[in-house]
């Protein structure tokens, strides 16, 4: 696990970028926070929106990112106001906060912008439970945010837009593209709702000061998760993440929280560590936050053993909340949404196929290197969702295996599509009437393990050029090993019966 975390691939050094601006930028937030004045309540609060711009802003492009990150006060002022507000009318705030946490979850339905202003507003009100926050401290919290934000944003937008000199990055939406959206999301929102709620209740029983704890765990578990497999996976991440945490806690934060210099260097480790580790293993960057969070109440003079043995108790509450309502509430089935993946997966394979052919046969408007870059997020996604099928702990032995050679035999897809691409980018290479053979036999492999007929022009042998064959050797090894690894794939899809005959 720890390998997995911190000696991943790191193609063009990306998470490391991602890492160290983050360290940046919201080093500069807190920095301008203390120099103007604030007190350490405002400039955590600063600090954490900085972090909430730098981490969940994912918007394709840097305008979309910049117009994002502009709408986060719109979202999150008025939700920290009503926090204040209702600070000392308990029921109010309680029930508030739940229609804050379906609010945030549904509003995934419009996007990466959606899902961030959700999650900034959730924070928002999050933060004013943390933080006790009552009306007369808004005035300065309201300044503590926009000056942080316009802090990370110069930082990002301004002294470190590497994004700028990268190509788009390709998106992989959900199962069924909106009207799958609107379903998943409309059930989790009413799933983390129901699951907070027990979070809440139970969580208040553990600690009436303490209580937002499990709300959040229940809130996190939901986060970028489609399925409940996932969502059970992330839960136990989150606990042992957690766990890690607390022991590092104890053995730094306890010892250094008085001083200044420590805290510094362990929090700017720990936002390192969670934006690094995010995107390779959910444990260790629970870890990190988990980390930062005893530094930070170091800061505010309220840490003791006692309190990070709660934040242990209280983030299992929480966790089992997500569980419950997942399970039995609404369940999206991990089987239903991998199957959509899958699919997905198959129809990129088949495109691409056709978009390497067409280059080949000189058509300027294919472009295979973009499929590929599609497939290779559909993979990602589908990766996610096969966890817990493939989780270590997971007793079924027979779908691990399934799972794990469907996985293997995509990524053998993807291999030889991505030769397929590299052939049809080479200005030397040909193409002969074998090509359309061969991609018309991918077609058919792929409509046989697929519900409908693949998208795309057909590609049989009536299509074929009429050039003679000049050297079109590669690309077939490439289209001969695609083909047999689809025909491979039918039998862990359990679709062999689809197979044409002679296949």
């Amino acid at each position: 696990m720890l390998k997995r975390a911190f000696a991943a691939q790191d193609p063009g050094r990306m998470r490391l970028r991602f890492a160290s601006r983050a360290v940046l930028g919201i080093g500069l937030a807190v920095a301008l926070c203390a120099a103007a004045g604030h007190t350490p309540a405002a400039a955590i609060l600063g600090g954490l929106a900085a972090l909430l711009a730098l981490f969940t802003v994912t918007d394709p492009t840097v305008r979309g990112q910049a117009c994002t990150t502009a709408l986060l006060p719109v979202a999150g002022l008025p939700v920290l106001t009503l926090a204040a507000l209702l600070h000392d009318v308990p029921v109010a705030r309680d029930l508030a906060f739940l229609a804050v946490v379906g609010a945030g979850v549904y509003a995934r339905r419009w996007g990466p912008r959606g899902h961030a202003l959700g999650v900034f507003a959730f924070m928002s009100y999050f933060s004013a439970q943390f933080l006790h926050t009552v009306p007369g401290h808004l005035p300065e919290l309201y300044a503590a945010v926009l000056l942080s934000l316009v802090a990370s944003s110069t930082v990002r937008f301004g002294v470190w837009c590497y994004e700028r000199r990268l190509p788009a990055p390709v998106v992989a939406a959900l199962p069924d593209d909106a009207e799958g959206l609107r379903r998943i999301t409309t059930r989790h929102a009413v799933q983390a709702t129901l699951g907070a709620g027990l979070a809440l209740a139970l969580g208040q029983v553990l600690s009436d000061q303490r209580w937002y704890w499990a709300v959040g765990a229940t809130w996190w578990v939901f986060v970028a998760t489609t399925s409940r497999g996932e969502i059970v996976v992330r839960g136990f991440r989150r606990f042992l993440g957690t766990v890690l945490g607390i022991v590092l806690g104890f053995a730094v934060a306890v010892p250094l929280h008085h001083e200044p210099v420590a805290v510094a260097v362990v929090v700017a480790l720990s936002v390192f560590g969670i934006f690094y580790t995010a995107a390779v293993s959910y444990t260790w960057m629970m870890l990190a936050v988990t980390a930062m969070a005893s530094m930070l109440y170091g800061v505010l003079g309220v840490l003791d053993a006692d309190l990070l043995v709660l934040r242990v108790t209280e983030t299992a509450v929480g966790a089992l909340g997500a569980v419950l309502a997942v399970l039995f509430v609404l369940p999206v089935t991990t089987h239903s949404v991998t199957e959509a993946w899958v699919e997905r997966a198959l129809r990129c394979v088949h495109a691409c196929t056709a978009d390497a052919a067409a280059r080949l046969a000189g058509s300027e408007d294919a472009d295979p290197a973009r499929r590929v870059a599609e497939l290779e997020a559909i993979l990602s996604r589908l990766r996610l969702s096969l966890s817990p099928l493939v989780h270590p702990l997971n007793p079924m032995r027979a779908r691990k295996r399934r799972a794990r050679q469907i996985l293997e035999l995509l990524d053998d897809c993807a291999r030889e599509v991505r030769g397929l691409a590299s052939v049809a980018s080479d200005p030397e290479a040909s193409h002969d009437v074998r090509l359309a053979a061969a991609c018309w036999r991918v077609e058919v492999a792929v409509e046989a393990l697929t519900d409908a007929p693949a998208a795309g022009r057909p590609l049989g042998p009536e299509n074929a050029p009429a050039a003679e064959p000049t050297g079109a050797e590669q690309m077939l090894a490439h289209l001969h090993a695609l083909e047999r690894a689809l025909l491979e794939l039918a039998v862990p899809l359990r679709r062999a019966d689809r197979l044409p005959a002679g296949a």
